[in-house]
């Protein structure tokens, strides 16, 4: 695995120390975007796609594992993990709770936190690992270039929000199969509930609008059952 093509997200209040990991990270062949904020750091969430986020807990605006609990929301397959210097048992049950895939205590050696996060990555699910080495997909007349969220076609681009992505990706993989309310929700959201749902229901919605210029296209409603994206020959 080329560390090179990883993108992190470092989400740290302290400006010292965000420097100075963001700093040895780049050295170590990673792209780094250092948010200093949970707020900036679910705003760039929206905006760009990541292989990993790493989160400090005391933020000044928001509990980290609030920034978490987001990220399981809205980008459910991104993996993360906390550094901080939130040492209580209770804290380190939280953050594994929540679904941190690693629980780092400050201070800790820059060698260390490198070698962590590429054994980490290179654990990551074979299906992941393919998914994001698949930065182009076409459907129909449109090109989906994952790496920047967009959708084109002709001179028209679509910018796309985390969701809306994860979603459109899932369905052109299982284009023309019938994609449950339940695998779906499971899959992108983490919980088969009804405000996922209905909030499911808003995505789909989006994602015919930006579809509508391929008449070749559709989003079929399955009722009670789920859906189908559909492309005639």
């Amino acid at each position: 695995m080329n560390a090179s093509k990883k993108k992190l997200l470092l989400v740290e209040d302290d400006p010292t120390l965000g420097y100075l990991l963001s700093e040895y990270l780049q050295m170590n062949g990673f792209e780094v975007v250092w948010a200093k904020t949970g707020a900036l750091g679910l705003e760039t969430l929206d905006q760009h796609l990541f292989d990993l986020a790493i989160l400090d807990v005391s933020l000044p605006d928001m509990d980290g594992f609030v920034v978490a609990s987001k990220i399981k929301e809205n980008t459910a397959q991104l993996p993360f993990i906390f550094l901080t210097a939130r040492a209580l048992k209770v804290d380190v049950l939280k953050g594994f709770a929540l679904g941190a895939v690693d629980y780092l205590k400050k201070p800790i050696d820059e060698e260390e936190l490198v070698v962590r996060i590429k054994n980490l990555i290179n654990r990551l699910p074979q299906e992941q690992e393919a998914t994001a080495q698949e930065r182009v997909l076409q459907l129909g007349k449109y090109t989906l270039h994952k790496e920047t969220q967009e959708l084109s076609i002709n001179e028209h681009t679509q910018k796309l929000t985390n969701r809306e992505l994860d979603l459109l990706v899932y369905l052109i993989q299982h284009k023309n199969e019938l994609c449950t309310h339940k695998a779906i929700l499971l899959k992108l959201w983490g919980a088969n509930d009804y405000f996922n749902k209905k909030s499911l229901n808003v995505f789909v919605s989006h994602l015919r609008k930006y579809l509508q210029e391929d008449p070749s296209l559709s989003i079929e409603n399955i009722h009670r059952k789920g859906f189908i994206l559909k492309e005639e020959a």
